[in-house]
């Protein structure tokens, strides 16, 4: 997978509703990253990380990780 490819997924799982506690499978992963950049765009799903890292960073990194973990599982 490309970096940059893994950083907008990530980024838009980050910024989707979508929760670590709802158990998501691969193919919801998928949808909701596939959806989320369709209705954000690459660019507001990375502000959206900002103003979150900003906000509340103790919070966002925590979100950030368990993003990173389940895009690259479910885009493997």
């Amino acid at each position: 997978m490309s970096p940059v490819l893994d950083d907008i997924r990530s980024e838009a799982l980050f910024a989707s509703n979508l929760q670590r506690s709802q158990r998501p499978t691969p193919e919801v992963i998928r949808e909701v990253v596939t959806t989320t950049v369709t209705s954000l765009g690459e660019a507001r799903c990375a502000e959206v990380v900002a103003q979150e890292f900003g906000e509340h960073p103790d919070c966002a990194l925590g979100r950030m990780l368990w993003a990173r973990t389940a895009v690259r599982s479910a885009f493997a």
